[in-house]
């Protein structure tokens, strides 16, 4: 088994980054297997070295060991590239200039639940069309309809293996289409987060995905990216997330309590464990 834990350094880790770290380094564990920390660091814009630097202090003082090196996102961007152009000359992917607000109208106007590209979206190759065109940097967007056309019938009929807490695998429907025409290659940073964990997962030989089940709906759009670049399906697990009083799941952007600070008041690991598995469930 080989599974991967991969925090982004937006900001310092909280009680349920710990809750997370936890199922994947157990998980690799019980199988004699293995757990590699990856950095995912592609957004230079709210990424900061200081809370890479803080990711490796706190998961050590919860007790994790990780195989050498780290793996940092940041450090791979001509891979994510590559795949970017190997979809483009398919005509898999479109560039789009259209602000939220634009797509928004959009969508209201031609009554869509989800946005599947603009009446003026090329399905042609784009092997040979810049990232701006005059209009700024373009977002490149994966069409559906095109993924469509090259699967035909296979694209309904998409699949990746659920295992429960049980240990029981269940085949699961893709439904890639669900979030319509995803965004690929964004406009701020060339690359989006569900190009660039797929290529790592597969760069990495990860056979098992052990991740929180907020995560869950995005599966259907990595299966589709892996049945388009030939790279094998993991198994998936998705475990509960601790939540807070009003339900919503712990977040950085919100300031929830980090690991940081707890170890700086005086909390142990033990503390944090007994915490952790207490409101897991």
């Amino acid at each position: 088994m080989i599974t991967r834990f991969a925090p982004s350094p937006t900001g310092y880790l909280h009680w349920g980054h710990a809750r997370a770290a936890r199922e994947a380094f157990d998980a690799a564990r019980r199988s004699e297997g293995v757990c590699y920390l990856r950095i995912e660091d592609i957004d230079h814009t709210r990424c900061r070295s200081h809370f890479t630097s803080a990711i490796y202090e706190d998961l050590s003082w919860l007790g994790f060991e990780w195989p050498q090196p780290v793996r940092l996102q940041s450090e791979h961007i001509t891979d994510y590239h590559a795949v970017l152009t190997a979809l483009k000359s398919r005509g898999l992917i479109y560039p789009c200039w259209k602000t939220r607000a634009e797509i928004k109208a959009e969508m209201a106007a031609r009554n869509m639940s989800v946005y599947t590209g603009g009446p003026n979206s090329s399905l042609k190759p784009l092997g040979g069309i810049p990232l701006s065109s005059g209009a700024g940097p373009a977002a490149w967007r994966l069409s559906i309809a095109a993924c469509r056309a090259e699967l035909g019938a296979e694209f309904d009929r998409l699949t990746y293996n659920e295992q429960n807490l049980d240990g029981i695998i269940s085949p699961q429907p893709a439904q890639s289409d669900r979030f319509g025409d995803v965004i690929l290659g964004r406009k701020d940073i060339g690359v989006s987060y569900h190009l660039a964990v797929v290529h790592d997962d597969a760069a990495q030989a990860v056979t098992h995905i052990v991740r929180g089940e907020d995560l869950k709906d995005q599966t259907g759009i990595h299966v589709l990216l892996q049945r388009l670049m030939g790279w094998p399906t993991p198994i998936y697990r998705h475990h509960k997330v601790i939540k807070r009083a009003d339900g919503q799941k712990l977040a950085k952007r919100d300031g929830d309590p980090s690991l940081r600070a707890a170890r700086e008041s005086g909390i142990t690991p033990a503390q944090i464990w007994a915490a952790v598995l207490e409101t897991s469930y």
